[in-house]
């Protein structure tokens, strides 16, 4: 009888031990805390040890498709058709469909916010060609980078031979993300967004909400590599970057997320002068075919500084001469870009009769011009913005993007609402036809534009 209680005693240890150490406390703990702003190392535990970086992976997904929209390579708006391959991914997913057509845009905004697994796939063929191809291209990345103990075998960190990377490696890549890609590096502070097939949530939304001044970056887990997470916060003017590895609960692994950016910002020196990582040089550089040449206009990074604003008012007033000068030039009418709405667009071959107001991102054609009637209809319309962790990031978001189009904003009132999924930045008095034209120039110009219909 005391056999068979010892022996049911022993099995049930071994069940919990297969249950839970068989999972995520399998995994091996590496940490690492950083000052971003010069890259100086506040802290370290096992940072260098060569472990599985699950969906950390993504980051570098996400690199290489910012530096590809950079280069011309492709455009956020080209269609990517889904191969099986991609649709076939385990979960997380999107719930893409093989032979379905996506926005690129999309898909990075599947990949960052809610770290779906067919999204990054996607995003690797339609750069690559295929997953293997870019997967070479993630590891010639990595070496320019300065990440030497990283090797990629995938786009998106699901579990697979050989794919790992090391919590300095990770740290590095966060720290170019966040320099590198100002203008991108939003997204990964995003609660919630619209990716053309259905709204996604952030998988690290309790985090971003909870601790002061957090803006990013990436979680990731998975059975081989336990709970990871490269996190940014920032507060005045110090910036701070933590990474985790094999954490073994998404709680802990916060909690232990805390306690490293605490200490980062404890031992970080209140000034310290800004030091950007370098771009990457690559030794066999990466030759690839421009399909488009014209490169999408940076995204403004507002940091709050006045002198921040001052340069993008100045931007995209020179844009505005830019657009205007070449309506000087004989111009030739061609279809309006928005059906049901006054618009008018023109490339060089005959002189329109009327003032040019606003401008719409370039393709094949040196300048597109779009124009509008006067719009006296009911200003009951409004757009939002985005959704953001803090009231204050929603508000720098409604003040970019007021500089961005001060003209078809000029009338409208900022209102900033709280959510469950976040403070929603939001224009409001609008009239339809001003709301729609706001949005269409926002999303050609690469920002995340919605309609809110009377009563919304």
């Amino acid at each position: 009888m005391t056999k068979r209680i010892l022996s049911a005693v022993f099995y049930v240890i071994f069940l919990i031990n297969i249950g839970f150490y068989g999972t995520a406390f399998s995994a091996q703990y590496a940490g690492m805390v950083t000052d971003a702003r010069s890259g100086e190392i506040l802290h370290s535990e096992n940072a260098d040890k060569r472990l599985s970086p699950a969906s950390l992976t993504k980051m570098m997904t996400l690199y290489i498709a910012f530096e590809a929209i950079k280069n011309g390579e492709i455009s956020e708006k080209t269609l990517v058709k889904i191969s099986n391959k991609a649709a076939s991914e385990p979960p997380s997913k999107l719930g893409l469909r093989a032979g379905q057509k996506i926005r690129l845009e999309y898909l990075i905004r599947a990949a960052a916010i809610m770290s779906a697994n067919d999204a990054a796939t996607a995003i690797g063929e339609a750069i690559s060609g295929s997953e293997a191809a870019f997967a070479r291209r993630m590891n010639k990345t990595a070496k320019a980078l300065g990440m030497t103990r990283t090797t990629f075998k995938n786009a998106h960190g699901l579990t697979e031979e050989g794919h790992l990377s090391t919590a300095r490696d990770m740290t590095i890549l966060g720290r170019q993300l966040i320099y590198g890609y100002p203008g991108y590096y939003s997204l990964f502070s995003r609660i919630t967004d619209n990716t053309g097939v259905r709204n996604v949530r952030h998988t690290n939304r309790k985090f971003l909400s909870n601790y002061k001044g957090a803006d990013g970056i990436k979680t990731g887990y998975t059975r081989a590599a336990g709970f990871n997470l490269v996190a940014s916060a920032e507060r005045g003017n110090e910036r701070i970057i933590g990474t985790i590895f094999g954490g073994k609960s998404t709680a802990s692994r916060n909690k232990k997320m805390v306690e490293l950016l605490d200490l980062g910002f404890k031992k970080a020196p209140s000034t310290v002068s800004l030091s950007k990582p370098p771009n990457p040089i690559y030794t066999n550089k990466i030759i690839v075919a421009k399909k488009y040449v014209i490169k999408p206009t940076k995204r403004p990074y507002v940091s709050g500084s006045l002198t921040v604003i001052t340069d993008m008012v100045q931007q995209v007033s020179f844009k505005i001469n830019e657009a205007i000068i070449a309506t000087q030039s004989d111009l030739k009418e061609t279809k309006p870009i928005l059906p049901g709405i006054k618009t008018q667009i023109y490339t060089p071959t005959q002189r329109p009769g009327f003032k040019t107001k606003a401008i719409i991102k370039t393709t094949s054609q040196p300048f597109r011009v779009i124009t509008r009637s006067i719009d006296n209809g009911p200003k009951k319309w409004a757009i939002n913005v985005g959704a953001f962790t803090t009231k204050d990031r929603a508000e720098k978001q409604l003040i970019k993007t007021a500089m961005t189009e001060i003209d078809l904003l000029k009338s409208a009132k900022r209102r900033i609402l709280h959510h469950p999924r976040g403070w929603q930045a939001n224009f409001i008095n609008l009239s339809k036809t001003s709301a729609e034209v706001t949005c269409k120039r926002l999303e050609l110009q690469g920002h995340n534009c919605r309609l809110l219909a009377p009563g919304v």
